[in-house]
């Protein structure tokens, strides 16, 4: 008997620590037909999961998926660059949140072997997206809790609500820009 995934929402490790995963790659499958999408579900609805288990199958981690449904209707030899940003874990709160954002997109760039020249962290990711897309295929683009650092600051704390909100407008900004480097575009959002 497999034992429940409690608080873990990466597919390589659910797998690969053998911990009940009930298989949704049939559904996932559909999913990645199109080209946009939002996916808004509540907490602790699986969205971090999906967008792992999207990126495992758009790297090509074949491994993983022995056994289950997608693994002999994927096209595993065709993988696509992808680049993941999940703004529950880039640090916001305690270095800000353009300075978090700068640093991560350096973490993808180094995890590509780019050298980014931009400075501004909206034209940094344009140039992460086109430098990506020219070395290695169109990116697919996986956003995670897209909107937390807007609202980790609602209430008492309006003002840096706002703030954070101007920031990720010019940040989100060069998605409609970069169109043609991009294959897939998933951000998700969580209602409180």
């Amino acid at each position: 008997m497999n034992n429940y995934p409690l608080g873990i929402q990466t597919f390589n490790k659910i797998i690969e620590e053998n911990l009940l995963y009930i298989d949704k790659t049939k559904e996932i499958h559909s999913l990645l037909r199109g080209n946009y999408y939002f996916y808004a579900r509540p907490r602790r609805f699986g969205k971090s999961l999906l967008l792992s288990t999207i990126k495992a199958i758009y790297e090509g981690q074949r491994e993983l998926f022995e056994g289950l449904w997608i693994e002999d209707k994927w096209d595993w030899a065709k993988v696509h660059p992808v680049i993941h940003l999940g703004f529950n874990e880039i640090g916001h709160k305690t270095l800000g949140l353009s300075v978090a954002i700068d640093g991560e997109l350096d973490k993808i760039a180094d995890r590509y072997q780019i050298t980014l020249k931009a400075t501004d962290y909206a034209l940094k990711f344009r140039e992460l997206i086109r430098t990506i897309s020219q070395k290695h295929g169109k990116v697919v683009l996986l956003i995670d809790e897209y909107d937390k650092p807007i609202i980790d600051y609602l209430g008492d704390e309006v003002e840096q609500a706002i703030e954070n909100r101007d920031i990720m407008r010019s940040f989100y900004s060069v998605v409609g820009k970069a169109q043609q480097n991009i294959h897939l575009n998933t951000p998700n959002a969580t209602f409180r």
